[in-house]
């Protein structure tokens, strides 16, 4: 079944009780359990043919009923990894390995997706201002979409905790930004209740329509590659692993495909509850009260999609696992040296897990596998510069430029 007006026909749906809401202004079930949309019907207008055209190329599987809010998101690269694959070779794997690029989109992270969407969606109900907590990458996002909608856009984040090159993607665009003196966790409590009292339309992954941007992730993967093996990707507040293991699923349903990918989701070390669920065979997480690590974008101990990418991840037969801060910042330099690759540490993970998942032998010969990497380089450089140090200063003549070399 399709609109008349040619939009696809949707619901929000619960992933626990199944009560289905045609409704759109809703975050969760009455039940508490989290909403996803489910396409009931959709004529199908695009092709999967290997030429990209951003996020709005899949319009006929996207729930939206006006024109979006768009930045030209999407149409991200897909890189041969080849030194990488040379570097597993030698170990023992021998498989094909992919990096798709979130970092090329306009803010410089994947949750420009989610935010075309999710903004669209915000116009199309009328509303007057959006808000998120952030660990950095959402509040940059949503701060240029607002911008571009011409709507407010309202910021909390933890005191500290975030990467300056995401804050100042904020502040430019013209958000309003509130540092909390806490967590993640603590920032998207408050920004919930926040948006229930003024009417302000919340845009963290708890919203279903957010996620469905984030899909076209798969669209594209399989748009250029067809359907991998496996996928690897970083896991936070585990929006992102779900929406993209929904794409390759919606792909299956609609009859475009004929399998879906093992969804491998890494985690740091210091905040890891999806990694300890996983582990011991459960449904549900217990908290990281204090998460600590060095990928920013991913210090969440509370991930509101924790469910979901649980269930991502045991459906398609795929594994969680975690990663050392050494091991991270040891995957996002390979990345930047070997393949001219640069991102920020939360998206090295997926590289990271890929080298460990191979070194447990949990990958076998003959896998093409798709590694997410999140962000772009410059959105933390301070953890850069700690990193690899400072320029080399020296007096300006010849000889002791040469001296230096």
């Amino acid at each position: 079944m399709v609109n008349p007006d040619g939009y696809p026909d949707y619901c929000l749906r619960c992933i626990e009780c199944g009560k289905e809401y045609d409704i759109e202004d809703i975050y969760l079930c009455k039940c508490g359990g989290l909403l996803e949309v489910y396409i009931r019907g959709a004529d199908i207008s695009f092709k999967l043919d290997g030429n990209l055209e951003g996020v709005w190329k899949y319009g006929s599987l996207l729930p939206v009923k006006t024109n979006p809010v768009t930045l030209k998101e999407g149409s991200t690269p897909l890189y041969r990894c080849r030194r990488i694959e040379e570097m597993l070779k030698n170990a023992g794997v021998n498989v094909s390995v992919y990096v798709k690029h979130e970092g090329a989109n306009p803010s410089g992270s994947f949750k420009d997706r989610g935010m075309t969407v999710g903004v669209t969606k915000a116009i199309e109900l009328g509303k007057k201002a959006v808000a998120c907590a952030s660990t950095g990458n959402t509040s940059a996002s949503m701060a240029m979409y607002a911008a571009k909608a011409g709507i407010r856009a309202y910021v909390l984040l933890p005191a500290g905790k975030v990467a300056l090159g995401k804050v100042a993607q904020a502040l430019m665009h013209g958000a309003r930004v509130i540092g909390i003196k806490g967590n993640f966790d603590q920032a998207l409590a408050i920004v919930r209740e926040i948006c229930s009292s003024e009417g302000f339309y919340l845009l963290n992954s708890v919203n279903p329509f957010r996620l469905e941007g984030q899909k076209t992730i798969a669209f594209e993967v399989v748009d250029e590659i067809g359907v991998p093996d496996r996928v690897i990707l970083p896991v936070g507040n585990a929006g992102n692993i779900s929406a993209i293991y929904k794409g390759f699923k919606e792909l299956e349903r609609f009859g475009l495909t004929e399998s879906i990918p093992k969804m491998c989701g890494i985690q740091a070390e210091g905040a890891n509850p999806v990694y300890r669920a996983v582990k011991s065979k459960k449904e549900d997480i217990e908290p990281v009260l204090n998460p600590e690590t060095i990928a920013t974008a991913i210090r969440i101990g509370q991930p509101v999609n924790a469910r979901k990418a649980i269930r991502a991840i045991y459906e398609s037969n795929g594994v969680a696992e975690q990663v050392s801060d050494e091991e991270i910042i040891e995957a996002q330099k390979l990345l930047a040296s070997k393949e001219g690759i640069g991102v920020e540490p939360a998206s090295a993970a997926s590289v990271a897990g890929l080298f460990k998942l191979a070194g447990k032998g949990v990958i076998e010969n003959g896998e093409r596998i798709v590694c997410i990497t999140t962000g772009h380089l410059l959105k933390d450089p301070e953890t850069v510069i700690n990193i690899c140090g400072k320029p080399v200063e020296v007096e300006a003549s010849v000889e002791a430029v040469r001296s230096a070399l």
